[in-house]
């Protein structure tokens, strides 16, 4: 007899989430209309049944108390003396804790340290004042030696911060030590560090995941085998999920079970196994709700499983957002509760309809990836801009492995505190069973079709949503069938493994290639068949290497980065994955520093040497006939001012020729750099330009006018912060005739060669 599941507090869950949204994106009176419809619909509800009165006042009192909290929250950020002064951008003196792990990053000019401060004291403008709000911290190198739970002092300039919890941004000096973190922030991070010593030994690959896999320590992952986990699916397993808490606790319990814990024992046990993994994890949203969800599995577990899960789930939903209503609009918020909720409804079904014809733990096995992926689909689209085709076979093939790993992993780092040959050994084991997720996402990132491509419009994913939907009503008696689920599989199986044709893509008479890598340039000068110039690589490896596959581009004789910001420069290993590469050129100008150390890292694993650009020199690669005409000689090699300043007029300009079509390719060339090549060649004129540094507002229009391209492209990241393209530079070109073409809008962009001078075709 099928288990009848209460709905109530599912939708209080549902009201207090809808709450929370509105809070978050409707403006004042919107706002205030649409609660007015909420009571007018509440009373019509009463009305025609009165024994809904219990439900409905409670969904109109969850509602109401999520959206004074979201308000009581806003105002109290919005309006406290940090954001005041964040407001006048004033100069202050913070005291405050530590509240978040220093995170270097890469800056533009400079790197930096990221963190988090929960202010408890601050001094501006003449005054003191003692509250408790939080502010993100920018800082310089210091700030990567000050450990979570420590309590500082420091002055810095306040600045207006995004995000309804920060009050300001704190663009930090160098900060005074007032106290150490406390004995549990000691602890927790001794466990962390002993979890990297245990398998310090091992492939850096393995050393990286497995704490990314316990802790959610991801600062030693890859960027390219990051793009690898996205396409495959298997992000969740880079960052701490409901997932790692309930396989660390359930090893607890069983482990407390097997030292004959009972009763009310195993609650405890429970219990402090949940704050040790929030300690271990850190004290962020996103580990907190981890918790929740985590704690939601556990109590699904058993009797009742589904009817107790909902219920658990529901609670965990109201209770998040009546402490944190921000948790409405965040992408990982909701991908946990559709996963949660995918699982809980969905593979129950499916495990019943494959358990028909194959063991109960096979259809288990695949029952829960399928019905967590496809649950998240619309969300992870909306994200990424693609859909996964591999994603359930991928987690199927790692679940026997993410369990061991995961214990092993936190076993070898506790075992490691007392004996740490001992971690070691553990340690081995966890590296061993993460070198296989690590191969299965390589490969699986490899396939032909691992992933699809997928508008983030709301009309293309509401479509993916409704076809989720209706997928998922069909699926049940689909998989009862030996024939249909084999058929499934069997059709999903060849999608995946061949490639299926693009009609006109490339097209033949094709010269050139502006691949859509996102804010970042990558250009690609054919120069025979499967063999072309690449030009800048973007700023991730996945991006470049998906357009030269479709370019069937499998020898790369030459690859010039035009300078060393990386995004033109961190997708190299993109363009080095399966191809022949004969050589790899760049600037002479060595800036940034960071940027140069990764080219030489990449081209030194593919056996490459990188060397410079030859200025002036024409010479013929294939089909392509190529000249370097920035930077001068007398160029210096060395950065000058801040790191990363004097990238961009450093930039590798290069006047290409292919098929009688001439190309001017600018990298990021800044008006001082086009002003003097102006000079150094009056009267060029080119078919085709691609616009420098992304169609930012600062440049020379009277020279790039002065070229006369018939086509100007433009290789620019939709919804990007800078503002690029802009309208007053493409405005006076299109205006002179020439054909503008920007991947945020078309995607991938040929030029062709025909009578008539250059033509282009876009992929969207």
């Amino acid at each position: 007899m099928a288990e009848r599941v209460d709905v109530r507090m599912p939708l209080l869950a549902a009201g207090a989430w809808l709450a929370g949204l509105a809070a978050q994106l409707l403006p004042g009176p919107l706002l205030g209309l649409a609660a007015g419809l909420v009571l007018l619909a509440a009373l019509a509800a009463v009305a025609r049944d009165r024994g809904r009165l219990t439900t409905v006042a409670a969904v109109v009192l969850v509602v109401a108390a999520v959206g004074c909290s979201a308000a009581v929250r806003a105002e109290q950020t919005a309006t406290n003396p940090v954001a005041d002064l964040a407001r006048e951008r004033a100069a202050v003196t913070v005291t405050g804790t530590v509240v978040a792990d220093p995170r270097p990053v890469e800056g533009g000019f400079a790197d930096r340290v990221l963190t988090r401060l929960e202010v408890v004291e601050v001094t501006g403008r003449g005054t003191t004042t003692r509250l408790v709000t939080r502010v993100l911290v920018l800082g310089d190198e210091p700030w990567a030696e000050v450990r979570l739970g420590s309590t500082v002092r420091v002055t810095g300039r306040l600045d207006t911060a995004e995000g309804e919890d920060l009050a300001g941004v704190l663009v930090a000096g160098t900060p005074q030590l007032l106290a150490g973190p406390g004995p549990w922030w000691r602890g927790a991070d001794a466990v962390r560090s002993s979890i990297r010593d245990a398998v310090a030994h091992r492939p850096a690959d393995q050393a990286a995941l497995v704490p990314a896999l316990v802790t959610g320590d991801d600062q030693l992952l890859d960027e390219e085998l990051e793009e690898d986990f996205r396409t495959t699916g298997l992000t969740h397993l880079l960052a701490v999920s409901g997932t790692n808490l309930t396989l660390v606790v359930g090893f607890l319990l069983l482990l407390a079970r097997w030292c004959g814990v009972r009763g009310r024992g195993m609650y405890v046990v429970g219990a402090l196994g949940i704050v040790g993994f929030v300690l271990l994890a850190r004290t962020e949203p996103s580990v907190l709700r981890a918790a929740v969800m985590g704690s939601v599995a556990l109590l699904a577990l058993g009797v009742h499983a589904l009817q107790r899960g909902f219920r658990a789930l529901g609670v965990a939903v109201v209770v998040l957002l009546l402490v944190q209503p921000g948790l409405a609009v965040s992408p990982g918020f909701a991908l946990s509760v559709l996963a949660t909720a995918g699982i809980l409804v969905l593979a129950p079904v499916w495990r019943d309809a494959l358990a028909r014809w194959t063991p109960r733990w096979v259809a288990e096995a695949v029952a829960v990836p399928l019905a967590a992926q496809l649950a998240c689909t619309p969300v992870v689209a909306a994200l990424s801009g693609e859909v996964s085709l591999v994603a359930v076979a991928a987690n199927l093939v790692v679940a026997p492995v993410v369990g061991p790993a995961t214990v092993l992993g936190l076993a070898g780092g506790l075992v490691g505190l007392v004996w740490e040959p001992a971690g070691r050994v553990l340690g081995t084991g966890a590296g061993w069973c993460v070198g296989w997720i690590v191969a299965v996402a390589d490969r699986g990132a490899d396939l032909p079709t691992a992933a699809v491509g997928w508008g983030t419009g709301p009309v293309a994913l509401a479509l993916l949503a409704v076809g989720c939907v209706l997928l998922a009503l069909a699926l049940r008696p689909l998989l009862a069938r030996r024939s249909t689920a084999l058929a499934l599989a069997a059709v999903l199986a060849v999608v995946v493994l061949v490639r299926p044709p693009t009609p006109g893509w490339p097209a033949g008479d094709w010269v050139l290639a502006m691949c859509d890598v996102g804010q970042g340039d990558a250009l690609v000068l054919r120069s025979g068949p499967g063999e072309a110039v690449v030009v800048d690589a973007g700023p991730e490896p996945g991006p470049v290497d998906r357009c030269l596959d479709d370019l069937g581009v499998e020898r790369v004789p030459l690859v010039v980065l035009t300078h060393f910001h990386a995004d033109h420069v961190d997708g190299l290993a993109g363009v080095l994955d399966g191809r022949a590469v004969g050589a790899v050129e760049t600037t002479p100008v060595l800036d940034p520093a960071g940027g140069v150390a990764d080219v030489d890292a990449a081209a030194a694993a593919a056996g490459l040497e990188v060397r410079a650009a030859s200025y002036g020199a024409t010479r013929r690669v294939g089909q392509v006939t190529l000249q370097a005409l920035w930077p001068l000689p007398t160029a210096t090699t060395r950065p000058t001012g801040e790191p990363g300043e004097s990238a961009n007029d450093g930039s590798v300009v290069l006047l290409a020729e292919v098929a009688g079509v001439r190309v001017l390719l600018t990298g990021d060339l800044e008006p001082p750099g086009q002003a003097a090549l102006a000079r150094a060649l009056p009267g060029l004129r080119v078919d085709v330009l691609k616009l420098p540094h992304h169609g930012s507002r600062y440049q020379d229009l009277p020279f790039l006018a002065s070229l006369e391209a018939q086509v100007v492209l433009v290789s620019v990241g939709r919804d990007n912060d800078y503002g690029h393209p802009a309208d007053d530079v493409l405005g006076p070109l299109a205006a002179a005739g020439a054909e503008v073409r920007r991947t945020d809008e078309d995607g991938d962009v040929l030029v062709l060669a025909t009578a008539d001078g250059p033509a282009t075709r876009t992929r969207r």
